[in-house]
């Protein structure tokens, strides 16, 4: 069910807009704040050396200050910042796509989650769907607790 919801297209258009306004409201609010993003979805002009980009995570946050907040906009449902990387301070322009964005903080706080799956990630889930159901229900059987939330057939 969940999962259904978190890799529907409609899902993530709106969780798109949603991240969109509140972008829009911190810079309006010229309020600085961090974002955790995919990493694999970001592309970085000029390229990173390697030997910085292999330390990313998966999952990196970038805090938006100072100078990365003030070259920060938004164009066609991608955040761009300048930010320099490196004990050398390497410049490059960030591209985020706005579906990377997990979450969006604020003073520590999330103050924004993102469930939506990114298009491109959705996979073929219908065996694992089965399979993951499947496996809950033996779950639940298992613990004999669980026998009293089994209703009966009804007979007639």
């Amino acid at each position: 069910m969940l999962f259904d919801i978190i890799k529907s297209p409609s899902f993530g258009r709106l969780m798109e807009a949603h991240v969109r306004d509140i972008l829009i409201f911190l810079f309006e609010s010229d309020q600085n704040f961090g974002i955790l993003c995919k990493i694999e979805h970001l592309t970085f002009a000029p390229p990173l050396p390697e030997d910085i980009s292999r330390e990313f995570r998966a999952m990196t946050l970038f805090f938006l200050a100072g100078y990365t907040f003030e070259s920060a906009r938004l164009e066609n449902n991608i955040l761009y910042f300048e930010a320099g990387f490196g004990q050398e301070n390497i410049g490059s322009l960030v591209s985020v796509p706005l579906l990377s964005i997990v979450q969006v903080i604020i003073d520590d706080t999330p103050a924004f989650v993102n469930l939506a799956m990114p298009r491109e990630e959705s996979v073929n889930v219908t065996i694992e769907k089965k399979e993951g159901v499947k496996n809950s229900m033996s779950s639940f059987l298992s613990n004999p607790e669980n026998q009293k939330f089994i209703k009966e057939p009804s007979k007639k």
